[in-house]
């Protein structure tokens, strides 16, 4: 049944967006896809709409660019006159020692796992307001835990986790809520990963869309800003 909701969702054309979504639109929810690739963003649209047909579009666009953010929720807006969640899933990783981290390799991590998401809260904040909405989103547990060779990741992660708890603490008394995901091992294409059954024993893709489904679903009164989340045993 269409509850008439809509969600946005960035980086949505594969792995951990692309599993929100599926759960999103299974509970009616309207779903809006993006991807740097109109193609990638419009297949992730027509696999969505054979399980709802209808329920899904898929948008070309760059989180890089506040101007391109701004087109693409006009185009939701345009479309389905609102957004209640957005979800900033968009993400990168680069792995290497710093020794041999390269200034583009840094700045593409930032650019995307950072500055992104900002430039998606800047672009649907007015929409959220509207709605009284929801804006989710996904950090890593590297945004709470350094290791070696993730000198960009963690930096990304760590200001990620910090940049939506404290826009929690400014949108909370507009009735917007925020939160933030913070996943250990999931089975997606991140940094050129191909999941196979080897990856049984991690995260699902659909398992971080039913903890949003899970946050959407909280009485109006409360919130829980930060999960972190990790398989329930090792390899």
């Amino acid at each position: 049944m269409e509850n008439k909701k809509v969600a946005f969702i960035t980086g949505g054309s594969k792995g951990i967006g692309l599993g929100v979504a599926e759960v999103l639109i299974r509970e009616g929810i309207k779903v809006a896809v993006t991807s740097r690739s109109d193609k990638a963003a419009q297949e992730a649209a027509a696999h969505l709409n054979k399980i709802k047909a209808g329920m899904a579009m898929g948008i070309e666009s760059d989180v890089r660019n506040l101007d391109s953010q701004k087109a693409a929720v006009k185009s939701v807006m345009d479309t389905w006159g609102q957004i209640d969640y957005f979800i900033a899933n968009a993400g990168v990783g680069h792995f290497a020692p710093i020794q041999e981290l390269t200034p583009e390799q840094w700045e593409e991590t930032i650019d995307i796992n950072l500055t992104g998401v900002f430039y998606s809260a800047k672009a649907s904040l007015d929409a959220l307001k509207a709605t009284k909405g929801y804006f989710i989103t996904i950090s890593s547990l590297a945004g709470t835990n350094f290791f070696a060779q993730a000198t960009a990741y963690n930096a990304s992660k760590f200001g990620l986790t910090g940049f939506t708890q404290a826009m929690m603490l400014d949108v909370r008394n507009d009735d917007i809520k925020v939160s933030t995901i913070m996943p250990g091992s999931v089975a997606t294409y991140f940094n050129g990963h191909i999941p196979s059954d080897a990856d049984a024993w991690k995260i699902q893709p659909e398992d971080i869309g039913q903890i949003v489904l899970d946050l959407i679903k909280m009485p109006a009164r409360t919130l829980p800003s930060k999960i972190e989340v990790r398989p329930s045993r090792t390899k």
